[in-house]
């Protein structure tokens, strides 16, 4: 056995003693050993060899600073000096999240996550609470620089956020404008936790994030397909976090409509299964929300799917099953005109009424 140790071997690859040649020359026995055992060393080694560059680069990666949290309210460039005229690293979007490290003048050195470029790869997540980005240091100009130290920073960022929103609205609206209003919104909620504005501006965050994934889900040709849990589905992350943060509030009430579309058919195929199983979800919506200031139009829609229950029964020569109904309809119907009557939908639910009583069809006239 110390012959082994000899050849720098630990204790547990010595040889055991046993008969024969191999314990009358024990340098021998290790030699053989070594020889066995090479291979493997040399495997791992080959692999340590191959980590090696990984775990460099993630040490060189630029760690992000414990400074003050900020962000910017437009598009701005990132200079590797305090200097216009140095050059530009990358531009930061309006809302992206950064630290700042340093102040020189009119400029601040700040840590900060960038846009980076779209992963196409096929099995890269379609959707997500927060896009991809990459951290990176560098210099800007302090004037669009607003942090929770800011003063008021609360109503300038949900004031930048409501003007990026409305500009989103307008025809030929330039792309990104959207995404800079989800980000500027999370940030009010982010930094200034406290203010009166936090709610509203994680809802809305939430919700402009929400709009555009159900816009991308329902242009897939699996939005035709009838049930809803053959499509993509909408992530709910953001919305179960608002009815958690702030239970039985507005903010809860929209963000339970929202998560209605994850529910919902897509094309009903002329099947009654559909329309019968979206007035049930929208009865239940409005029994459990009824102070939303969506019940209403939950009311209007559950209405309107058993108006389409009774023109489907009456064409399968399901009498019964038509005026029971009609008058599920009828019934609802005068919730909505008796509870929210100043609501739009009280007057379109009553002309949906008159044309049920009328015999005249609701399904399929728009189609």
């Amino acid at each position: 056995m110390g012959a082994c140790f000899l050849h720098g071997l630990p204790k547990s690859h010595s040889l055991p003693r046993r008969p024969g040649r191999w314990s009358k020359d024990p340098r021998r026995a290790c030699e053989s050993l070594i020889m066995r055992i090479r291979p493997i060393y040399l495997f791992y080694l080959f692999l340590l060899l191959l980590a090696f560059p990984a775990a460099r680069s993630l040490a060189q990666r630029p760690k992000i600073s414990n400074g003050p949290q900020a962000t910017v309210l437009r598009d701005t460039d990132l200079y590797v000096s305090p200097n216009t005229g140095a050059a530009r690293l990358t531009t930061v979007g309006a809302g992206r999240e950064l630290a700042v490290d340093e102040r020189n003048g009119p400029w601040v050195r700040v840590f900060a996550n960038t846009d980076v470029q779209d992963n196409n790869a096929p099995d890269a997540p379609v959707f997500g609470p927060n896009d991809a980005a990459t951290p990176v240091s560098g210099w800007m100009q302090a004037g669009v620089v607003v942090g929770a130290d800011t003063p008021k920073g609360d109503l300038i960022l949900f004031g930048q956020a409501a003007t990026e929103e409305v500009a989103a609205g307008q025809p030929h609206a330039a792309q990104g404008t959207a995404q800079a209003a989800e980000r500027l919104y999370q940030r009010v909620a982010d930094f200034f936790p406290r203010s009166p504005l936090a709610p509203e501006a994680a809802w809305r965050s939430a919700d402009i994030a929400w709009q555009l994934a159900k816009a991308d889900v329902f242009s897939l040709p699996s939005a035709h397909e009838k049930q809803s849990y053959l499509r993509e589905g909408i992530d709910e992350t953001a919305m179960r976090k608002l009815e958690k943060t702030y239970p039985n509030s507005r903010w809860s009430d929209l963000a339970a409509w929202d998560m209605l579309d994850n529910k919902i058919c897509g094309d009903w195929q002329g099947s009654t299964q559909c329309p019968e199983k979206e007035a049930k979800l929208y009865e239940q919506y409005a029994h459990d929300h009824p102070d939303s200031s969506k019940t209403p139009q939950a009311l209007f829609e559950a209405a309107y799917r058993q108006g389409v229950l009774k023109d489907m029964y009456t064409a399968n020569a399901q009498k019964k099953r038509a005026q029971e109904a009609e008058a599920d309809a009828i019934q609802t119907a005068s919730v909505l005109e008796s509870k929210y009557a100043q609501s739009d939908y009280a007057a379109r639910v009553a002309a949906l009424v008159y044309k049920l009583q009328a015999d005249i069809p609701i399904y399929g006239t728009d189609r």
